[in-house]
């Protein structure tokens, strides 16, 4: 027949009728976009929007004025007093701080990874512990313990000395640079003892051949070889500790002791333009501060060839403490005792005091304290609301740093490294700046309005914790053979499919521990929800933290517990799925 006809002289008319999309495609020689290509520009794109437009516009506020490029703002933020104090008092308190923290955990990492100490990895484990306690919650358990009126270990030692008077004020500058360095040493110690862990012994065994003590090998061997970690872990903690915003507000306030941190959310509290200008000053100087220093030290860390791994065993002989060994299992007792134990203790005790007033007293303990907080609707509401919060923010964090890291990994795209860049910056920056981004960019001024929505709060968790769940899964990629990925798509499977049956179950301890890394900060963060949550959207860091503000001190530790239950649990999960190799 003709119709007959007509598909025998047109063999790919069907085809074309029935795939017509297809048909064109192939007539006007456009490229397909396969499942790969699309996924990774949805997330490059999502980072670009979620990340890098809020800190863009967040800069470019600070610097135009009317349209036109102006630096006057940052010379009246700067003429006052009080913000110049601020910027100084954060620069040097963190250095104290940092400096402060190398010189306790670089011997800390030593004793515990290079010599026969007692009881090695117990210190190790309790060490490390003081990472997963949020720093204001070890804010609050010092001003229990040396509070100069009602402080536990103020009043012990009164009553021991008959002193008249507290002999310690955890409201001072001093007392701000303990807690600081307590909580944010754990930095320097996961960094130094990795590093010293894998190094190869070889030269500090030759020297010790060649007739050097151990302490002049230590000094004149291990030191200079450690020297980049050290700096490493350093700066680390001087950028932790010079954004950190819950001990300065918990500890530094009440002295009257400011920050970058503490004046950016005072500015933002006033709710007026200029108050939203003067905190966008000073949020793009710490900004800067936190970000310079970082790539500072990547810049550093790439200008020398720092090996100290080889090929051969790293496994080192250890060093025999002899005589040495009771006063060095001492001193690291006493800073675990000091840096986790006595905090813990505090709040734990507090938490199950019947009457605050009654003071240290057995028939003073009891559960009378947790009953109405757990009764409380409001408090449960936070704890749930926390825990649906951070549950969200982890599952979409997860897949797109599976994403972030594929790319990076696994593709020859050209800027693959750009989204692990992205990632990177907005885990370097401070908290208080990426709210305060947010709160400018998503108020509605530029297309979408996520103001005192739970989303909000979303985007600020997946901003500043998707960095180590990106390094984690990242990690893991790497060691997967791209034969197994090509083997898939021999077979006809899409990416998509390859991800899900091949990639995913071969890296699922590592997504997990992802997971975990997005979750657990993101349950108890208070920085950034301080600033960010609404009437509905209150979290549980942000109601602990008013609890605290308002002198409920019982409820707060009750709460504190809580959370502090939460993390450990997650944190045990972790190591059984990491095999101990990642700690929160």
């Amino acid at each position: 027949t003709e119709g007959s006809r007509g598909l025998e002289s047109s063999p790919g008319s069907l085809s074309a009728s029935l795939y017509p999309k297809e048909s064109m495609v192939k007539k006007l020689n456009l490229p397909r976009i396969d499942s790969k290509s699309a996924v990774i520009a949805l997330t490059v794109m999502a980072l670009l929007y979620f990340i890098v437009l809020p800190l863009a516009v967040l800069i470019w506020d600070s610097v135009m004025v009317d349209g036109t490029f102006d630096l006057s703002s940052y010379a009246a933020v700067y003429s006052q007093k009080v913000n110049l104090k601020a910027l100084r008092n954060t620069v040097e308190i963190s250095l104290l701080v940092m400096l402060l923290s190398v010189l306790v955990t670089f011997p800390l990492a030593w004793l515990i990874g290079r010599t026969d100490l007692p009881g090695r990895k117990k210190f190790r484990t309790i060490l490390v512990a003081s990472y997963m306690i949020p720093p204001y919650v070890g804010a609050i358990a010092w001003t229990q313990l040396l509070n100069p009126d009602v402080g536990y270990l103020n009043q012990l030692l009164k009553t021991l000395f008959s002193l008249s008077q507290a002999p310690f004020n955890i409201y001072t500058r001093g007392g701000m640079i303990w807690v600081l360095t307590l909580f944010y040493s754990p930095f320097a110690f996961i960094t130094i003892s990795r590093a010293m862990e894998k190094m190869d012994p070889t030269l500090e065994e030759a020297s010790r051949i060649a007739g050097a003590s151990p302490l002049k090998a230590l000094w004149d061997v291990t030191l200079p070889l450690m020297a980049p970690s050290i700096l490493a872990g350093g700066l680390l903690v001087f950028i932790g500790a010079g954004s950190c915003f819950g001990i300065p507000a918990i500890v530094g306030m009440p002295g009257n002791i400011e920050v970058l941190t503490t004046r950016i959310v005072s500015f933002v509290y006033m709710g007026d333009d200029q108050g939203i200008r003067n905190a966008t000053t000073l949020a793009v100087s710490l900004m800067f501060l936190a970000n310079g220093l970082l790539f500072f030290m990547s810049w550093l860390m790439g200008r020398k060839d720092y090996t100290t791994i080889s090929g051969k065993s790293t496994r080192p002989v250890l060093v025999e403490l002899g005589r040495w060994k009771g006063l060095a299992t001492f001193f690291v007792g006493l800073y675990a005792f000091l840096a986790v134990i006595l905090p813990l203790g505090s709040i734990v005790m507090t938490s199950f005091m019947v009457s605050m007033s009654k003071g240290i007293r057995l028939d003073n303990f009891g559960i009378d304290a947790w009953i109405p907080v757990l009764e409380n609707s409001q408090y449960l509401d936070c704890i749930w609301r926390s825990l649906g919060y951070a549950f969200l923010s982890a599952c979409i964090g997860t897949v797109l740093a599976l994403f972030v890291a594929y790319l990076s990994v696994k593709t020859r795209v050209p800027g693959r490294s750009l989204p692990d860049i992205l990632v990177m910056v907005g885990g370097s920056t401070p908290s208080v700046v990426i709210a305060l981004a947010l709160i400018i960019f998503f108020s509605g001024n530029y297309g979408l309005n996520l103001y005192s929505s739970m989303w909000i709060l979303i985007v600020s968790y997946l901003v500043k914790y998707m960095t180590m769940s990106v390094r984690t899964i990242a990690a893991s990629l790497s060691q997967v053979s791209s034969s197994l990925e090509e083997a898939g798509l021999n077979a006809g499977a899409d990416w998509l499919r390859i991800c899900k049956d091949i990639i995913m179950p071969l890296i699922a301890p590592s997504i997990v521990a992802g997971w975990f890394l997005i979750f657990m900060p993101s349950f108890y963060e208070l920085t950034m929800s301080n600033l960010l949550y609404g009437s509905d959207t209150q979290t549980i860091g942000v109601l602990l933290y008013e609890l605290q503000t308002y002198a409920d001190t019982q409820n707060a530790s009750v709460l504190s517990v809580i959370i502090l239950v939460i993390v450990m649990v997650g944190n045990l999960i972790l190591n059984k799925v990491s095999k101990g190799n990642i700690a929160i």
